[in-house]
């Protein structure tokens, strides 16, 4: 029951450390007062009626465009950022010395080592479990 808590609450943390760090824009392209198309990964498309620019310098039109996008910008942390660099030259060491014996921890050997390889059992002369087995009548 310990190890399933920590297994969830470690998960749980993870999953909050993920979405706190996580930047995201949300656009948005309104025609009037009336949503038409959302987008997270790339630009809006057009509802096909945006003001076009006149063609002609001369020409100048003052015309409202009914047409509006709108950006929602959601900004993540990045304190959570370490370099290697801001570390001092013991801490350095320390984490170099833990990640080579932790790493080396789990290296097999190279054949198992028996210590009893050379030892010989005992001859069994009587069967002393027999010798000793009462029974209840």
């Amino acid at each position: 029951m310990k190890q399933a808590f920590y297994k969830i609450s470690s998960f749980l943390m993870a999953i909050v450390v993920l979405f706190s760090t996580l930047s995201f824009t949300v656009d948005m392209h309104y025609c009037g007062d009336t949503l038409v198309d959302t987008s997270i990964f790339h630009k809006t498309k057009g509802c096909g009626m945006e003001m076009q620019n006149p063609s002609t310098e001369d020409c100048s039109v003052k015309v409202k465009d009914c047409c509006s996008d709108e950006q929602l910008v959601v900004q993540g942390q990045d304190d959570l950022k370490l370099s290697f660099d801001k570390l001092t030259f013991d801490q350095q060491l320390f984490v170099a010395s833990f990640v080579y014996t932790y790493i080396n921890l789990f290296e097999g050997l190279e054949e198992n080592v028996t210590s009893y390889r050379d030892y010989v059992p005992p001859l069994v002369i009587r069967h002393i479990y027999k010798l000793d087995e009462s029974y209840l009548i």
